[in-house]
């Protein structure tokens, strides 16, 4: 499980295709104290560390996870995310995440709004009931507060902080991004379906 906040902004330092993919990732992470088959969530997809060396760590990517989440769009030098699991007895600042993506959104709007940037993302119609104002939701595995919806459109806010310490910093308009929706949605979700 995760928080939704980062805690380094890393890159892609290689991709190989072998029978799945294999992604190394460059990291300011130690990552002698990284176990081997430790998860790590980048750009909120919960990835398995399968090698590591000094500031690197690599992790094989299936075709399903390639299918459904942006590590798809990643090549050399793309920036990502990182987070480490929650361990018993951590601050939760952000909110639950379990690293498992929804769904894949696009970046619609991009503009000021007095310090902070006003970011819209498009959802995937299947996901925007699940999507409520002053919600939760984890962004390329950000949390982040959900200021408005309409339809499959939602807006949120990115603070100067949190533009400078994630992949917001690079965002342009078009770009996808990783989704997903809050658990408790979900679990609400699926209790009013049995009703």
């Amino acid at each position: 499980m995760f928080t939704g906040i980062i805690t380094d902004v890393g890159s892609v330092r290689s991709v190989i295709k072998t029978g799945d993919w294999r992604f190394e990732f460059n990291t300011a992470y130690e990552t002698a104290k990284i176990d081997l088959g430790a998860s790590i969530a980048c750009s909120g997809c919960c990835l398995t560390v399968v090698d590591r060396g000094p500031g690197w760590f690599a992790s094989e990517v299936s075709a399903e996870t390639m299918s459904k989440t942006i590590c798809s769009t990643w090549e050399t030098g793309s920036l990502v995310n990182f987070e480490r699991p929650l361990k018993a007895g951590d601050e939760l600042g952000g909110h639950i995440v379990s690293g498992h993506v929804d769904g894949v959104g696009t970046i619609s709007l991009i503009e000021p709004e007095g310090d902070s940037l006003r970011f819209q993302f498009k959802a995937p119609e299947e996901l925007s009931p699940f999507i409520a104002s002053k919600g939760s939701i984890a962004v390329n595995g950000v949390s982040l507060t959900v200021n408005e919806v309409s339809d499959a459109i939602f807006g949120v806010n990115i603070i100067p902080h949190t533009r400078e310490n994630t992949t917001f910093r690079s965002c342009q308009v078009g770009a996808l991004v990783n989704l997903e929706i809050d658990l408790l949605a979900r679990y609400v979700a699926r209790l009013l379906e049995k009703e």
